[in-house]
């Protein structure tokens, strides 16, 4: 599904990785180490060098926009433009419906963003990514600031969108999610990825 082969940028060595369908594979490694610069080298947000390929189609033959909506990357801390949640969604009553489902109010479409806390920021992030319907998620902390009650929301509808065939990369330090969510695990150090042995990885 997700090709990638000799990926990289100032600060990443060279990475090749495969990515299939409904597969989830777990990042982990310390603060600066290059997983978010992997991450938005995939994405195609920061200049990058190597080939990278969805579905056999090359990523030069896509159009940005097109990319990013397929090839959607998901900060820790995403950015918000307007005032109003709801003004950040082309569907409000469509991705309320999934907010309520990770535990948001019902009229939280209706707040302010500076009333916001980080968690209640980075539910609604994915819910705008999952708004894309796109076919691989770039999730970097998906659930660091988020209560256990919370976590268990976010990771039941990754599961969902996993069954459905998204592929996904999540970037957490949390070795029980990685092996909850996870079919492979990862470690960034220095700007180089390796393969962790897992108990139950696939090859």
């Amino acid at each position: 599904m997700l090709e990638i082969q000799n990926l990289t940028r100032p600060g990443l060595a060279p990475v090749d990785l495969s990515l299939l369908r409904g597969e989830c594979i777990a990042l982990s490694g310390p603060s600066g180490s290059g997983k978010s610069i992997l991450m938005r080298a995939i994405a195609d947000l920061d200049p990058n060098t190597g080939e990278v390929s969805l579905d056999g189609r090359p990523r030069g033959a896509v159009s940005a926009p097109e990319w990013r909506r397929n090839v959607v990357y998901v900060p820790a801390e995403a950015g918000w433009w307007a005032e109003r949640v709801a003004d950040h969604f082309s569907e409000p009553e469509i991705a309320a419906v999934l907010a309520v489902r990770l535990g948001l109010p019902e009229d939280s479409f209706a707040w302010e963003i500076a009333r916001l806390s980080t968690g209640e920021k980075q539910r609604l992030a994915l819910v705008r990514a999952f708004m894309t319907a796109p076919k691989v998620m770039l999730l970097d902390e998906p659930t660091s600031g988020l209560d256990p009650e919370a976590t268990a929301k976010v990771e039941g509808l990754l599961h969902e969108r996993i069954g459905e065939g998204v592929a996904m990369i999540v970037v957490t330090h949390d070795g029980a999610q990685a092996a909850r969510l996870a079919a492979r695990q990862y470690a960034m150090e220095k700007g180089v990825l390796r393969s962790i042995d897992a108990p139950g990885q696939k090859a």
